[in-house]
């Protein structure tokens, strides 16, 4: 059957995503304990920095837990940082009012640092020729949101999978995307990097995958429908094989 619709993951299928992540992770938490030490200066000469007490380490372990404790928002990433940051905040001697604001300053950080991303080669052009024969559309459990960077005029649906608690890989997110976009499983493909969250998922609803297998996978034999590519800027190759 023709293909129609074309569904993408994000992270580490448009952009490499861990050089990313890692510059926003230590950007914002800095930004954080540089900003409380000047406003409040009398916190850090009684009992340290916020740094000192709350280490990056501290931050991740409790965010870990806030995932544990809310198993249905365990990809809401931006929630779970936000609230691991104001329970911190709390506990070094803020007062609720102010641990609100410096928690919600510090993820703005966050995301201004996030969205400081740059789509892998070619990945722009690749999209504007698609949309000119597919719908599509974005499936991610990231928080990067597609408004803030050119790529959002491409898309003509984007799930923001952990934010609306149906995270990768519950079919929900993929069965959503396709209803919106008028299309059903068998007219549509789903491109991702993630064989747990990507690839089997879709795969099961009965799509056609493009894995964009990251190095050293060692996975030989491919079941019917699941294509291997090492790059997205292989998916035109791939479409007209399987168009021809």
């Amino acid at each position: 059957m023709t293909l129609d619709t074309l569904t993408f993951d994000l992270d580490d299928t448009l952009w490499d995503n861990q050089p990313i992540m890692e510059h926003a992770e230590l950007g914002h938490f800095t930004w954080l304990n540089e900003a409380l030490s000047a406003r409040f200066p009398e916190l850090t000469t009684t009992q340290g920095s916020f740094a000192d007490h709350f280490p990056l380490e501290s931050y991740l372990a409790r965010r870990q837990d806030i995932a544990r404790l809310y198993p249905t928002r365990r990809s809401d990433f931006t929630w779970i940082r936000r609230h691991a940051l104001f329970d911190s905040l709390i506990d070094y001697g803020l007062s609720s009012q102010d641990a609100r604001h410096w928690s919600d300053a510090a993820i703005e950080r966050l995301l201004e640092l996030r969205h400081q991303l740059r789509p892998f080669e070619g990945v722009e052009s690749l999209l504007k020729t698609l949309t000119q024969r597919y719908r599509l559309g974005a499936i991610t459990n990231g928080n990067a949101d597609l408004k803030r960077l050119s790529l959002d005029a491409h898309f003509d649906i984007i799930v923001s999978a952990g934010e609306m608690h149906m995270p990768k890989p519950e079919p929900a997110p993929f069965l959503f995307a396709l209803d919106r976009l008028g299309s059903t499983p068998d007219t549509a493909m789903h491109i991702g990097d993630s064989w747990k969250e990507d690839v089997l998922p879709a795969h099961q609803l009965g799509m056609q995958v493009a894995w964009i297998a990251p190095l050293g996978s060692t996975t030989d034999s491919l079941p019917a429908r699941v294509h291997r590519l090492a790059h997205v800027n292989e998916l035109p190759g791939l479409l007209a094989r399987l168009a021809a």
